[in-house]
């Protein structure tokens, strides 16, 4: 194939979800239009497209889990359910005219970065790409994690991950299995209680659980919001400020002992069995690892048709599971609440960068990048939802756009200066990480010994943003051209100027 045949963009994003739609809109808005959105799948929508399972909705308020350039008016519940998540973001593609700059069911498989011609080249299950720029846009929650477990494939019944749920194979009067207890199962164990015949879940660690008082939008603050479109924004406002003051808290550990006081009310008014009240009470300090939000999980697990087990699993055979107290738990299906692949973003083992190996192995077992977004060693190449861009208090919304006015700002001043190619310097990287790693010191996620997926084996904090999203968005406004190495245009090789 000729490189003249390949197809070039200025900039391809890689993902179609809240973070991808955001992008492209930012650059737009930067006048470029020279873009592309590629997706694996044949539609838009990224984590809800994908996790499709019963109960699944967001766990932070509608209005404040929405793009600030595309409020919608027209949310049902205070929490929405994915269906409209979905058709939300599939309008605001339809609406802002996205749908042209669209390759659905184009799997990136690897992305190599071209030193001598200054680009980015792309192995798609579509064909070869080439890029100035590239955006990795696929999200934290992307690749499920399925534990491996003594004998799984021996199991003669049905199992699955929640973000791959078998709509095809009806749960009614069947034993079911469910393993681990985080967001997701939260949301589908109560969703699916009412009809199988008995329900096992499998519990390793307990969570702190509050109520999420969700509640129908009435018709008519609905028609309101649409005739006055400035009071849903004083309440998007009104709710990020009520969520933002809660970093507070976090950064002191001893202010979560109220919450986790009110937590602890909540388990003994929804669950009447104090042995299992017992199962389900944390050991660790409130906010330490993420806290779940459902009005009718406890409660689904005090049913007679409910198991709770905390002994762990030992193997699996063909009839079911055998905990580690050795009894046997005979199940038609088994669905796996695993939550996903969170040590590294997907594709960033299969991004090779300058030196020609993958980003992840750069990383090993510590991710980094400056302002969470962009890595030393990696020219032109942009994360959303990179390292410490998780926040345990507010919308993670806020956060990708601020990323996506730092994207704009490089690709802007590349474009503005002639320049080939900008990447972040290993000092600038080191100055973030560190400030990070700073603003981290005596919380809740990193003070008291607690373990949780934020943290990787080292214990350091390798998710979540531990400072304000409003300090976040100051760092992100301008493109600071001295924090970066700044390539000039060569046809022989990109020389730092």
């Amino acid at each position: 194939m000729s490189t003249s045949s390949i197809p070039h963009n200025h900039v391809a994003i890689i993902g179609t979800g809240f973070g991808g739609i955001a992008t492209a809109v930012r650059l737009r808005q930067r006048g470029f239009d020279d873009f592309v959105l590629l997706d694996r799948a044949g539609e838009v929508g990224g984590v809800w497209r994908d996790n499709d399972y019963p109960g699944a909705a967001v766990d932070v308020p509608s209005h404040l889990y929405s793009l600030s350039f595309a409020p919608n008016p027209n949310w049902h519940n205070t929490y929405a359910k994915r269906a409209e998540l979905y058709a939300y973001v599939k309008r605001v593609t339809d609406e802002l005219g996205l749908r042209r700059h669209l390759v659905l069911d184009c799997a990136v498989e690897r992305l190599d970065w071209d030193g001598v011609e200054q680009l980015w080249r792309l192995e798609t299950a579509s064909g070869r790409r080439t890029a100035t720029h590239v955006v990795l846009a696929t999200g934290a929650l992307a690749d499920p994690v399925i534990p491996d477990l003594p004998g799984l494939d021996r199991f003669d019944g049905v199992s699955f991950h929640s973000s791959r749920w078998r709509h095809d194979f009806d749960l009614t009067g069947k034993r079911v299995a469910v393993i681990g207890t985080g967001p997701s199962a939260v949301q589908f164990v109560p969703a699916i209680q009412p009809d199988v015949a008995h329900l096992t879940v499998f519990q390793r660690t307990p969570a702190w659980v509050v109520p999420r008082h969700d509640r129908e939008i009435s018709q008519a603050n609905r028609r309101l919001y649409r005739t006055v479109p400035a009071l849903q924004r004083m309440q998007r406002l009104s709710l990020y400020l009520r969520h933002e003051w809660k970093i507070v808290a976090f950064r002191n550990p001893e202010l979560m002992k109220l919450p986790e006081r009110q937590a602890r009310k909540y388990l003994e008014t929804q669950v009447r069995d104090p042995e299992l009240r017992a199962k389900l009470l944390p050991d660790f300090r409130f906010g330490c690892k993420r806290v779940l939000i459902s009005d009718d999980y406890l409660c689904s697990l005090d049913q007679p048709n409910v198991s709770l087990v905390t002994d762990g699993i030992r193997s699996i055979d063909e009839n079911g599971l055998i905990d580690n107290a050795g009894k046997q738990h005979r199940v038609d299906a088994i669905i796996f609440g695993t939550g996903f692949r969170t040590s590294r973003l997907p594709l960033t083992d299969q991004t090779y960068g300058a030196d020609g190996r993958p980003m992840a192995e750069i990383w090993g077992k510590s991710p980094t990048a400056y302002l969470g977004t962009a890595v030393a060693g990696f020219p032109n190449c942009y994360l959303i939802h990179g390292p410490n861009i998780g926040l345990g208090h507010n919308s993670v919304i806020q956060m990708i756009e601020s990323q996506t006015n730092y994207i704009a700002g490089a690709v802007g001043y590349a474009r503005d200066h002639q320049l080939a190619a900008v990447e972040p310097t290993p000092a600038a990287q080191q100055t973030f990480t560190d400030e990070v790693d700073r603003l981290g010191e005596g919380t809740v996620w990193t003070a008291g010994g607690c373990q949780s997926w934020y943290l990787n084996e080292d214990g350091r904090n390798t998710n979540i943003w531990p400072g304000t999203t409003i300090n976040y968005r100051r760092r992100t406004l301008h493109f600071d051209p001295a924090h970066h190495l700044l390539y000039r245009r060569t046809a022989l090789a990109a020389v730092p100027s």
